[in-house]
């Protein structure tokens, strides 16, 4: 525990603090699975908050699945299988860390997995208004290429693939969007091989959606998250 510092007042609650210094110890492997947590009053005295903020991040750590506390046993670090890692607090954590590569890779895991399916179903189900929302973002996406301004690409990309998920008719893809908008931006900055656009990938998807397509969206998707066009599906 004495990588831990005490908390400074900010626009941050203090109990949110505490529980992302912990949180942090626990993904990076500094605490492993099992490994038992200090007792209340010297978690206080390390981060100089009270039993209250302390209790609170307590609660917030283990509504994540990152720890376990028990009455008169103490408190524990889970297991990898507890951990909720699609929340959203979560996944900005992660991407905290010194090195998420780890985490980047294996969310790039499941984007192969779902996103193509997604784009496959948006081609399908996508409605005129969402059709129209999805050619305004490209059109901002083709400006952004063409003129190599990447931080409008990132902003475009990350509307375009959101969209994607929100045009499925499936609602059981949508937290999928909600959780593109927390990492999506560090996702695309570690993982587009030399800050390439990937236009024309990305043209192939817009153009099977736009034509009511999902074989060709789902083919374009797959082709998009190759290994050949992320450079962190080499890590393991």
């Amino acid at each position: 525990m004495a990588t831990f510092t005490s908390v400074e007042d900010s626009s941050r609650k203090i109990h949110v603090q505490v529980a992302r210094q912990i949180a942090r110890r626990i993904l990076s492997g500094g605490l492993q699975p099992l490994e038992k947590l200090p007792c209340e009053l010297e978690m206080c005295d390390i981060f100089g908050v009270s039993r209250t903020s302390l209790r609170e991040s307590i609660k917030l750590l283990s509504a994540k699945g990152l720890i376990e506390s028990k009455p008169r046993v103490g408190t524990r670090v889970q297991g990898r299988n507890n951990w909720h890692f699609l929340d959203p607090q979560l996944m900005e954590w992660i991407q905290d860390l010194e090195d998420n590569q780890r985490f980047l890779a294996q969310f790039l895991g499941l984007r192969k997995s779902i996103e193509p399916e997604a784009c496959a179903l948006a081609a399908k189900h996508a409605s005129v208004a969402q059709r129209k929302d999805l050619s305004i973002v490209f059109q901002r996406m083709t400006f952004a290429a063409q003129s190599h301004n990447m931080a409008q690409w990132t902003e475009n990309d990350h509307l375009f693939h959101q969209l994607i998920f929100q045009s499925t008719g499936n609602q059981f893809f949508l937290p999928f969007s909600n959780i593109l908008s927390t990492i999506f931006r560090e996702f695309i900055d570690e993982s587009a091989e030399g800050g390439r656009f990937c236009l024309a990938e990305h043209q192939r998807i817009y153009d099977a959606i736009m034509a009511g397509k999902s074989d060709a969206a789902r083919l374009a998707s797959q082709t998009l998250l190759n290994d050949e066009n992320q450079r962190l599906a080499q890590v393991v």
